[in-house]
């Protein structure tokens, strides 16, 4: 019988095994399928009589590659392809499109998040599989696709896409108001944990005391920069249990330079798979973050990659893997700590700023402003006429603050934003101590309160 090499996403290599490589047979994917493969058939292993009728046999995240194939993968993975700009992740009913990426030319097209690609010239995709949607769309720079659309509201529509060159940044930061620093990681790109290291480095030397980091829309990738990942965190000693054909194990989790403080936020959505789970579970299970979103995609197994001498990659679920105390990720996912209903970077950041807000008092929530909001905030004594712009802070969260005018008139005092709140979006308005009665004596205590913009 041929032999195969094998590489395993967590150790990211190829195994040289001491024998050697031939070209796939038919039966050399049976037999690694018969000995590493974890998951249900639907139908008769014995009957398959080709390649492609045994991967039919198995679950959406097993697959086949061609040579080509496999490096067009591995280059959605590190958001290194071209393409049509989008990322994809799989939908009963086709091609889920979870974004549009803003430097492709697809973000000038009707293009959304959220719509399915249920046919692509003509093809219908409800059994196209991720990684064969990922090489289709990796072709020559400008190929044309027929691309049937089904939109968030319930229609199709049919439109061409040109293939041209996009890019996705793995790794996304900036500094939110109260030296609050937010990373985004995209994709568990090999280099992933070392850019979320650097963009932390980066935020500590701007100020930043406290973070947020953001797995939203992260459908996954390496296994080792997960483990890299989870090791940045307070307590995360174990990065997941693993139970394969074979054997049930915990694994640790790699120890990195860096260490978010305690009370790190992470953001999750029902589109963070893969990684971005196994990263929420052992984070919730060793109470290393506070979680905060949807609940989770439900993938919850891992894929090694055997390698032929013919280039060609077998895909293949070896493993189940849960939390490091034993939550269940498979099927389920990961249910946050707070659920949230908006954006949870807004609840994340707001929790975050009240935090630092012990001599404040909280005021009832605003919701459905407009745009072109005044906000009118009234006191039991006369104010000052004179307050200074650095006694209310306007906040949009998730951002930064924005500029306004301040009025004291008697005893009321009228805040106005210099430009229009940006609808849909959450604000805070911040009423510092710092204000001063008709006498000159500051207040007791500053206020807050939580403002939703109409949509």
């Amino acid at each position: 019988m041929k032999k195969y090499t094998s590489m395993i996403l967590s150790i990211i290599l190829i195994l040289l095994l001491p024998f050697q490589a031939f070209a796939a047979t038919l039966d050399d994917v049976k037999t690694i399928i018969r000995s590493d493969y974890v998951g249900n058939f639907d139908g008769s292993l014995e009957s398959a009589k080709t390649i492609e009728e045994v991967m039919a046999l198995l679950d959406p995240y097993s697959a086949y590659f061609t040579k080509e194939e496999y490096e067009s993968y591995m280059n959605t993975i590190n958001n290194s392809s071209s393409g049509i700009g989008i990322v994809i992740q799989k939908h009963e009913k086709g091609i889920l499109i979870l974004e549009v990426v803003n430097n492709s030319t697809l973000s000038q097209t009707t293009l959304q998040a959220g719509d399915i690609i249920t046919e692509v010239n003509g093809q219908s995709t409800i059994e196209m599989s991720v990684e064969e949607a990922q090489a289709l769309f990796s072709s020559e720079e400008n190929m044309v696709f027929n691309i049937k659309l089904l939109k968030t509201n319930g229609s199709t529509v049919t439109q061409s896409i040109q293939l041209g060159s996009s890019s996705q940044a793995t790794v996304n930061s900036k500094l939110l108001y109260q030296n609050v620093g937010y990373i985004a990681l995209n994709t568990f790109s090999e280099d992933g944990a070392q850019l979320v290291a650097n963009a932390y480095t980066k935020l500590l030397n701007q100020g930043a005391t406290s973070f947020i980091v953001d797995l939203q829309n992260n459908g996954g990738g390496f296994v080792l920069t997960a483990e890299r990942l989870i090791g940045m965190f307070p307590g995360a000693s174990y990065a997941y249990k693993m139970q394969s054909s074979s054997s049930t194990s915990l694994v640790k989790a790699s120890q990195q330079g860096i260490l978010f403080p305690a009370r790190t936020r992470l953001l999750v959505n029902r589109h963070s798979a893969s990684a971005s789970e196994m990263t929420a579970a052992a984070l919730l299970d060793q109470q290393s973050a506070i979680l905060y979103g949807e609940q989770t995609y439900g993938k919850g197994t891992m894929q090694s990659f055997y390698t032929f001498s013919d280039g060609s990659v077998l895909k293949l679920t070896i493993a189940e893997f849960f939390g490091p105390k034993g939550t269940v990720v498979k099927n389920v996912g990961i249910k946050p700590n707070i659920v949230t209903a908006s954006n949870p970077l807004y609840t994340a950041h707001y929790d975050q700023i009240i935090e630092n807000l012990a001599n404040y008092k909280k005021l009832p929530s605003l919701t459905d402003v407009p745009t072109t909001k005044t906000f009118t905030i009234n006191f039991n004594k006369e104010i000052a006429k004179q307050v200074n712009t650095t006694d209310v802070d306007i906040v949009q969260l998730g951002g930064t603050a924005v500029k306004a005018t301040i009025e004291a008139n008697g005893k009321q005092l009228k805040i106005k934003p210099a430009v229009p709140l940006q609808k849909g979006r959450e604000y805070m308005v911040i009423i510092k101590p710092t204000i001063r009665d008709s006498t000159g004596k500051p207040m007791l205590k500053g206020y807050y309160l939580k403002v939703s913009v109409q949509k």
